[in-house]
């Protein structure tokens, strides 16, 4: 737990899920800056927040949290978020019945007084949400971005100029920059091109030429990235039913080529992200023969299935939480499997081969064989004993 100090109040602050050495901050640099700007815009007076207060990718609730006595909407794609912001709401007293939470996938309010956005990772995901608020926003809007300086880029500021109106930037405080951006009412509406569709390559078995839908935000949304390809190359010829599980599903593709391959399994199709639960949705919606068996849940992992409810996970881990390179993520879907799965259930996973997963998987379930590799990727199984 971190301490952060505003004009707003002293905050106790963590991340999702809390880990006592977890070394990452639940706020950095850009959410302070964006508070002490509304504190002191440089007019004199603060901002006016007795508006609709609309907060766009915080990443750890902290900004919510500092203007909860605002009553805002947060809009987030992260599960994790949703539940960061829930408990940093609880241990600072806050109300969380008076901020609304939104999920990407929602509708945003009919009218925006205050949008504030903290700069997303994905470039698309940052245009999708600037699509979705735009209709909202309206001339007296006051609409400010932020970032850490390495996040903001001259396409970023191009996605305001583009579908909000004329955008500057400050000076950077901190290694971090405000985005100030104004509303122009005259702006013509410039249509999203979220979701995305591409078809399959002709040589990644039960999958071969499909068409996926990639809503923006999800890895690799424009592609087959590489690692899924050479998983798809090497996943388990399998047969009768059982309960199989994408974890970490994104658009879907592995639990789909899943229940291709095996017509009398149910799938299970999990991700933190709502952006890669509808994909994956989509997806499988529009590819699976009638009767196919599929599940879909936004959520932390495998928590909400029951132990020993799992024959088969097949998981391809990120190794990022935000700009953060940290195997935090991996550990605890592995984990996370291991309690899932019943005895003899196996785990599948996906990495590059420098993460060293061989490890953590030993450490886990006291087992871990390589099925296939190459110089980037490995494929490993563990069984659960």
């Amino acid at each position: 737990m971190n301490r952060l100090t505003t004009s707003q109040g002293v905050l106790d602050l963590a991340r999702f899920p809390e880990h006592p050495r977890d070394p990452f901050r639940a706020w950095d640099a850009a959410d302070e800056y964006l508070l002490r700007q509304l504190a002191d815009p440089g007019t004199g007076a603060p901002v006016d927040l007795s508006g609709t207060v609309v907060v766009v990718g915080d990443r750890w609730g902290a900004l919510t949290t500092a203007l909860a006595g605002e009553h805002p909407v947060q809009i987030t794609d992260s599960y994790l978020t949703r539940r960061a912001t829930l408990a940093n709401l609880a241990r600072n007293g806050a109300d969380a019945d008076g901020v609304g939470l939104l999920s990407a996938r929602d509708t945003p309010p009919d009218r925006i007084d205050v949008l504030l956005v903290r700069v997303p990772k994905s470039l698309a995901f940052l245009e999708d949400q600037l699509h979705r608020v735009a209709p909202a926003v309206h001339a007296g809007t006051v609409v400010i971005g932020t970032g850490m300086v390495k996040e903001i880029h001259t396409s970023t500021l191009k996605l305001f100029e583009r579908i909000i109106g004329p955008t500057r930037t400050s000076l950077a405080v901190k290694k971090a920059r405000l985005i100030l951006c104004t509303p122009d009412p005259d702006r013509a509406a410039v249509p999203s091109p979220w979701p995305y569709r591409y078809d399959l390559p002709a040589d990644v078995g039960a999958v071969s030429g499909l068409t996926v839908t990639n809503h923006a935000g999800i890895f690799c949304a424009e592609r087959l990235d590489i690692g899924t390809r050479f998983f798809l190359g090497h996943l388990p010829a399998r047969t009768g039913p059982e309960h199989v599980v994408d974890l970490g599903c994104g658009n879907g593709v592995l639990g789909l080529s899943a229940a291709l391959g095996n017509p009398g399994a149910a799938v299970t199709f999990i991700d933190e992200s709502y952006q890669a639960v509808a994909s994956a949705e989509a997806t499988f919606r529009a590819n699976a023969p009638a009767g196919a068996k599929a599940d879909f849940i936004v959520g932390d992992g495998l928590a909400d299935l029951a132990p020993g409810s799992v024959d088969l996970v097949l998981n391809n881990p990120p190794f990022h939480s935000h700009l953060a390179t940290t195997d935090a993520t991996a550990r605890n879907m592995f984990h996370g499997a291991r309690t899932a799965l019943r005895q003899g259930g196996e785990l599948w996973v996906v990495g590059n081969r420098h993460l060293g997963h061989h490890t953590q998987l030993r450490r886990i379930f006291g087992n871990c064989s390589t099925v296939a590799g190459d110089p980037k990727f490995v494929v490993l199984r563990a069984v659960k004993r």
